[in-house]
């Protein structure tokens, strides 16, 4: 059983759809799942309801904005699905925490379980240098992120309009 799996891609490319279906298969009933997403405005809490829907009722979901390390510690299934680090340096840029030392964090975190982590992020750094100077810090701050996680992942997926491309 690998003990890192991270999924990347696009917006709506089925990264979720796909980490599910990875998870499902290593811990089926039994999966842990750290949702990272805030209901903050209406159309975030109908996304939240609708990935609610999606994955299996039996998973045990733990909802960790900030403090994704010590969610993954107090998960009590070997399999633990990450969804997403991509809202997750969002959070952690808003209350003005440091991103990597946190990631950092996360994967010595999983170093001391014996847990499979299915991570899902969006890649972000494929389109225009956004225009102002916070939305190209977060783009700098998620590539990093993004490059970190899968240095230390033993399987690596890009997904595109649906397919997964295993890199690794």
């Amino acid at each position: 059983m690998p003990g890192l799996i991270f999924v990347t891609g696009g917006a709506r490319a089925g990264k979720s759809t796909f980490a599910q279906q990875q998870a499902q298969a290593l811990g089926g009933e039994e999966v842990s799942f750290i949702a990272t997403a805030q209901g903050l405005d209406a159309e975030m809490r109908e996304r939240i309801a609708r990935h609610r829907q999606e994955r299996p009722a039996q998973w045990e979901t733990l909802e960790e904005p900030l403090q994704v390390p010590a969610a993954l510690h107090r998960a009590r299934y070997r399999v633990v699905l990450l969804d997403c680090l991509t809202l997750w340096v969002a959070n952690l840029m808003q209350a003005q925490q440091e991103v990597l030392p946190r990631v950092e964090g996360l994967l010595a975190a999983w170093a001391e379980t014996d847990k499979t982590l299915v991570v899902v992020s969006n890649e972000v750094g494929m389109g225009i240098v956004p225009e102002n100077a916070l939305a190209r810090a977060y783009r700098d701050q998620l590539g990093a992120v993004n490059r970190r996680v899968a240095e230390a992942a033993e399987a690596v997926y890009l997904l595109v309009a649906g397919i997964p491309l295993k890199l690794r």
